[in-house]
């Protein structure tokens, strides 16, 4: 295998990441598990100090396992009770009784929670004090990545340099030559034994769209699509299934479920919505479990290429980019050719390019459901020769002008439209 196809089974081995929750509370709690790891004495205080986009996704999303929700009372949790080995799987043993000392702490007003002045997109940083300690921890850009660890004045870590070295000498390099044939080459070439960790993507997000569909969580949005089509108001076809599968695991995931996914670009939901349509269709159509899996490994690493480009926290909407994706792998699985695969992700950008990011919550669950159709909606389209013309909008003629466009606005536009959302969440909390 050539050194690009190891590269991309490298990346895929960093960013299909298992997580328990909503990245970015859990994140959260992480960051608060190490520092406590760290400290001897009682909690007499929690400070978090985030970025606007790691604030807007920690507010309202539900945290496994807790009937509790909020940015306080995850941080005191983490604290508490959760377990740093585990990463973005740190609440995943929670003690009985640590809700409640939690909730306790966040009573007694000891966390305080603001926004930093940093510039990045993905920032938190937790300072944990007890009477004669203080522990403070730093993640940046990874949801699993700590910069910085301070104990009582010493540093135990700061590996600014290092991280920023690496990127440029490892995933930048990558990422540049990169490309939708490269990658579709990859999938046609790799050996299906090389790509367990994406059949584990299947199993483990198919369990919870499947809970989804099968209880009642959240909006139910999912397990309402499914009802309707039993009662024969929607088509059992494959944009209901793919939108019905796929939003089902939203819900049980935004409800705080007890159950993993397999993350793509650190994001749950995304990794629900880059796995589900295309499971979903591949279903339908009864193909084999090999074709499947290459179909599956198309649409995570087409989101990573992407997301290297957008971003993994914006403005906008990730599961856009997720959608776009799971089109092309869509197309693959109806027998379309190069052409067509890219004539997918056009269509799907010219259609749901916009969608705002109002933070982690239900209702992300009807934006994985929009996006999930619009991928079927999008291949079907594709296969039969049809493409959103670069005249259109912001589409391109070519697929990465198309990429690049799209991704300027999430990137350029992102400040003003998070400032002002943010404004208008935390406003109507306080009324």
């Amino acid at each position: 295998m050539n050194n690009l196809n190891e590269q991309m089974k490298q990346l895929l081995q960093k960013e299909l990441v298992v997580a328990l929750g909503c990245t970015e509370p859990i994140a959260i709690a992480y960051a608060a598990a190490v520092a406590k790891s760290h400290l001897k004495e009682e909690i007499t205080s929690i400070d978090v100090i985030i970025s606007a986009n790691v604030m807007k996704n920690a507010m309202a999303v539900g945290i496994p396992g807790m009937k509790q929700t909020g940015i306080d009372f995850v941080a005191a949790l983490g604290a508490i009770a959760g377990d740093p080995d585990r990463q973005l799987e740190v609440l995943k043993e929670v003690p009985a009784g640590a809700e409640e000392q939690a909730a306790a702490i966040v009573k007694e007003e000891k966390v305080k929670i603001s926004l930093t002045e940093s510039p990045k997109k993905l920032y938190i940083e937790i300072c944990v004090h007890t009477t004669n300690e203080v522990a403070r921890v730093i993640i940046e850009d990874l949801h699993t990545n700590i910069s910085k660890i301070e104990v009582n004045g010493r540093i135990l870590l700061d590996k600014e340099c290092e991280s920023f070295h690496d990127k440029v000498d490892s995933e930048e390099d990558i990422y540049n030559v990169l490309t939708f044939e490269s990658i579709y080459q990859y999938v046609l070439d790799v050996p299906l034994e090389e790509l367990e960790l994406v059949k584990s993507s299947i199993e483990l997000n198919l369990a919870i769209c499947e809970e989804g569909l099968n209880n009642s969580y959240g909006l139910q949005v999912g397990k309402i699509l499914k009802e309707n089509v039993e009662r024969k108001l929607l088509s059992d076809d494959v944009i209901s299934h793919a939108m019905a599968l796929t939003s089902a695991g939203s819900d049980a995931r935004m409800a705080g479920i007890m159950l993993p996914v397999m993350s793509n670009s650190g994001s749950g939901n995304q990794g629900i919505a880059v796995t589900m349509p295309v499971v979903a269709v591949a279903q339908k159509l009864e193909v084999s479990e090999e074709t499947m899996i290459r179909a599956v490994t198309f649409s995570h690493l087409l989101a990573i290429w992407i997301k290297s480009k957008f971003g993994r926290l914006s403005a906008l909407c990730g599961v856009t980019v997720a959608g776009a994706s799971a089109a092309a792998a869509i197309t693959y699985l109806l027998g379309g050719n190069v052409s067509q695969m890219s004539f997918a992700i056009q269509n799907t950008i010219g259609n749901v390019t916009g969608m705002l990011c109002d933070g982690a919550k239900a209702g992300c669950a009807m934006k994985v459901s929009t996006c999930s159709g619009a991928a079927v909606q999008s291949a079907l389209l594709a296969t039969s020769g049809m493409r959103v013309s670069g005249t259109n909008g912001i589409i391109e003629e070519g697929l990465e002008e198309t990429i690049d466009n799209f991704c300027r606005l999430g990137n350029e536009g992102s400040t003003k439209m998070d400032e002002l959302m943010l404004d208008m969440m935390l406003n109507k909390r306080t009324k």
